[in-house]
């Protein structure tokens, strides 16, 4: 074990430019690049964290990484971080990046970071860490665990995370300040975990804390993909909030989109019947259905959400179809939503590609995009003849073309909102 200090390490290596905000650079170690958390996620975390009323002490990371999540929570909550790290290299670029968020704020030389450290070695040797740094018992304001796991698994098992949650839990409890709603820990778990690992977590968390809140967070950068998984607890838990769901935003500093689902909720899902023209589509943000939030968003979108019929499509692409229009139809969720204004029997290949425009210039479109599975090759070549025959034609709406489940019939969809004639 060796005991690191920030604002002595030397910068070795070239920083690299973060993935969502390129002049901030990082640096990392060995293969620490494709696992470090992007700043606009670290801020994010970091910027939730403020909203709580969190006892006094440190911010402990037991297995800090590159340090990035570490910096983001110690410099808005201006509290000393305590970072553990098995890689000394890897210690030591969390050293420089807590530097790098020092500077970044004007805050190098106050009392959160000249307090700060970082320890190499076994974040389950909390007595000897804790000897260490000067920590005394119930002097931890919150522990920020993301353990290691395999890269290139396609499903990430509770045993294959390095520490596991129960080392971490047995070797930190004595340090850990409670609050009235138990202590304050953000698990950054894999975003692959089924329901059934997300309840052994439950359990676990259960066997340390009975009764205490949980909030499951899933976070997506957009592309339909849920990037990050976290569980908050005890004292960071949002009271009455089990799951929540967050839409970055695209840029950095911009206005992410949140929904919370405030109890447990059952919806149906009806089977799709036969494709029909004036009924609505919809393609959805596969993260917010993988979160299982998107029955109780539907709720608060549709006057009526039993009308939902649910198209078993690609999982890259959800699809629900519907009697009306959503509420809000440019929700960061909506893929596209629009209304069929006609179905064609005919399979989606090129030899039927004359077809196809011929019934979009007949509804008056001007562009048309395919929102379907179309084999990797033959995708832009369908798409390419779509967009040059409607070039330059007199077409005033936008729409989108998307397969009916179980049949050959394309669904001609004209997009909302951008059409104000529908």
């Amino acid at each position: 074990m060796e005991l690191l200090v920030p604002s002595e390490q030397t910068p070795s290596g070239q920083p690299v430019p973060d993935s969502s905000l390129k002049e901030l650079s990082f640096h990392h170690a060995s293969d620490g690049k494709p696992l470090a958390t992007p700043w606009q996620v670290a801020e994010t975390r970091a910027q939730f964290l403020t909203e709580f009323d969190l006892p006094s002490g440190v911010v402990l990371d037991c297995a800090c990484g590159s340090g990035i999540q570490l910096a983001a929570y110690a410099s808005r909550l201006k509290r000393p971080a305590i970072g553990v790290e098995l890689n000394r290299k890897r210690a030591v670029a969390s050293c420089l990046n807590l530097n790098t968020i020092a500077h970044r704020h004007s805050s190098f030389n106050q009392g959160w970071h000249r307090r700060s450290l970082v320890v190499a070695g076994d974040g389950t040797k909390s007595d000897s860490i804790a000897s260490a740094v000067g920590l005394e018992v119930n002097s931890v304001a919150v522990l920020v665990l993301d353990p290691a796991r395999p890269r290139n698994s396609r499903t990430h098992g509770l045993d294959e995370m390095q520490p596991s949650l129960v080392s971490v839990f047995q070797a930190w409890k004595p340090y850990l300040s409670e609050t009235n709603h138990g202590p304050s820990i953000v698990l950054d778990l894999s975003p692959r975990l089924t329901e059934n690992l997300r309840e052994d977590v439950e359990s676990i968390v259960e066997s340390f804390w009975p009764g205490v809140d949980k909030t499951w967070t899933w976070m997506s950068r957009g592309g339909g993909r849920v990037d990050r998984l976290e569980l908050w607890i005890g004292g960071v838990a949002t009271p009455n909030v089990t799951k929540r769901f967050v839409r970055l935003s695209p840029s950095f500093g911009g206005e992410n989109t949140v929904f919370e689902q405030n109890q447990s909720f059952e919806g149906s899902r009806p089977s799709l019947q036969s494709a029909r023209r004036n009924e609505w589509v919809t393609i959805l943000d596969a993260a917010l259905v993988e979160s299982g939030l998107v029955d109780a968003w539907l709720v608060e979108q549709l006057s009526s959400a039993a009308d939902v019929r649910w198209a078993e499509s690609s999982p890259r692409r959800p699809r629900i179809h519907h009697n009306g229009p959503l509420k809000d139809h440019s929700h960061p969720f909506v893929v596209a939503s629009g209304r069929v204004v006609d179905v064609l029997d005919v399979p989606l290949n090129e030899a039927n590609m004359d077809a196809i425009v011929s019934a979009a210039l007949s509804n008056d479109i001007s562009a048309m995009t395919i929102r379907c599975g179309v084999d990797a090759d033959l995708q832009p070549r369908l798409q390419g003849s779509i967009d040059r025959q409607l070039r330059n034609r007199q077409g005033r709406r936008k729409a989108f073309l998307t397969k009916h489940t179980g049949s050959n019939h394309l669904l001609l969809c004209v997009q909302y909102p951008e059409n104000s004639n529908l």
